[in-house]
């Protein structure tokens, strides 16, 4: 049964993952899967720090009802931000990019925890399955496109300039607030764009990314995922 199950595995990594690729299937699905990993610990630690956020009541009271729990959030809010910078300058540097990469997960996570502090947890529960059941669908959709010939490079100025416009509805939404259905517009727009991230990341993880690249292959699907969450958090949350 172990040898038959060795010879399976062995074909999946010999089979290549694209009609064009000239580089070593076992080496790049080794690299896929390394980064699916680190992607993994980072969920996982986004969870447990955004549940300590929410079920343990001082820290969410000290952060919306004292001046320093306030500067501290939007500290908070810049410091993930900030950690990118060094990041992909020292992506290639252990451990040194590894502890970077904690400090960037944690201070995203803090964040979230606090937005989901105030939220029901039936918008919650149904933001999560329904960011489960997409990532996986349109991650395992890639991979079959991909080893059909598909290719989505084509989709990278196309998402970034709706990055963009997402950005100043967003501005528009601070300065100017319309209300809860402009709240679901938002976050309708903001899931249908970070889907295609998801699917231009992953066919980049596929293909693009180098082996060195690690940190930064995770670093952007882990910001699709959680993106993807948040929008669609909005979208219940307007609904509700």
């Amino acid at each position: 049964m172990f040898a038959k199950r060795d010879l399976e595995n062995g074909e999946t990594e010999t089979r290549t993952l694209y009609p064009t690729m000239l580089e070593s299937p076992q080496l790049r699905w080794s690299f896929i899967r390394k980064v699916y990993s680190i992607i993994t610990f980072q969920l996982l630690l986004t969870v447990a720090v955004a549940s300590v956020v929410v079920f343990v009541p001082p820290v969410s009271h000290f952060f919306v009802s004292s001046t320093q729990g306030l500067i501290l959030y939007i500290v908070l809010i810049f410091v993930p931000f900030i950690t990118l910078c060094p990041l992909y300058y020292y992506h290639q540097k252990h451990p040194l990019n590894y502890f970077l990469l904690l400090i960037f997960t944690v201070t995203l996570a803090i964040p979230i925890g606090l937005t989901c502090a105030f939220v029901s947890g039936k918008v919650i529960l149904e933001s999560v399955i329904l960011t489960t059941a997409v990532v996986f669908s349109l991650t395992l959709y890639t991979f079959w496109a991909a080893r059909r010939g598909h290719d989505f490079s084509f989709l990278g100025p196309f998402l970034f300039g709706a990055l963009l416009v997402l950005m100043i509805f967003a501005l528009i939404q601070i300065l100017f607030p319309l209300g809860k259905f402009s709240h679901m517009i938002y976050g309708c727009l903001a899931s249908i764009i970070f889907c295609g991230y998801l699917v231009y990341d992953t066919d980049n993880l596929i293909k693009r990314f180098t082996y060195d690249q690690y940190i930064w292959a995770s670093v952007s699907l882990y910001l699709d995922i959680i993106n993807l969450f948040l929008a669609l958090l909005t979208v219940f949350r307007a609904a509700e």
